[in-house]
């Protein structure tokens, strides 16, 4: 059982971090060339989710996005010759999430969060909420910086930036959100009565 955990534990490690590591390893490769370093990323992100795909029989719809944003805005700046689709990926795909959350509300009784983790979080309505707007925020904020950092710095260092910077961003700020998961914990009965 615990080499059944750790064997998905590290599959899921590799399907989302590998095609950025083979990114970022033929960037440096081959002279911070990204157009070099965009094929292998792509064919890298649509393997990972086909391994996805054949390991759970489903792909998360997170993955999913991304993998076919990747494959669009890599693609036009392979045709066009412009990294510039490449640079605005991270804004729009944090836009979309940001304003996911925002809107959500009108077509669910309940925060898109809950119905995208709620199976294995338990919070009372008031945490989800808070938890929901405070994601919201976060990938606003993420949309902006992404902005900021491509149209002021160089290239070599916006990739370093999306490899070394956004990814630890959200790490810390996932960590900051555990007191409020546990401030709005809800207690076992009643998340097995909200689970039915």
């Amino acid at each position: 059982m615990l080499i059944y955990y750790v064997n998905k534990s590290f599959t899921k490690f590799a399907t989302d971090f590998g095609p950025l590591l083979v990114f970022f390893i033929i960037y440096y490769k081959f002279d911070k060339n990204l157009v070099i370093a965009l094929p292998p990323f792509i064919v890298a992100t649509i393997v990972a989710l086909g391994v996805v795909w054949f390991l759970e029989k489903k792909i998360p719809f997170v993955p999913l996005l991304g993998g076919i944003l990747i494959t669009l805005f890599g693609g036009l700046t392979i045709y066009f010759d412009n990294p510039v689709f490449i640079y605005v990926k991270p804004t729009i795909i944090n836009i979309l999430f940001g304003l996911g959350l925002m809107f959500g509300k009108f077509f669910s009784k309940e925060p898109i969060l809950k119905k995208i983790i709620g199976k294995s979080i338990k919070l009372n309505d008031a945490g989800w909420k808070i938890l929901n707007n405070r994601w919201m925020y976060f990938f606003f904020f993420l949309a902006i910086l992404n902005e900021i950092v491509w149209r002021t710095q160089s290239e070599e260092f916006w990739v370093n930036f999306k490899v070394w910077g956004l990814i630890p961003l959200t790490f810390i700020f996932t960590i900051f959100q555990i007191q409020i998961i546990n401030k709005y914990k809800e207690d076992e009965e009643s998340f097995k009565t909200s689970s039915k």
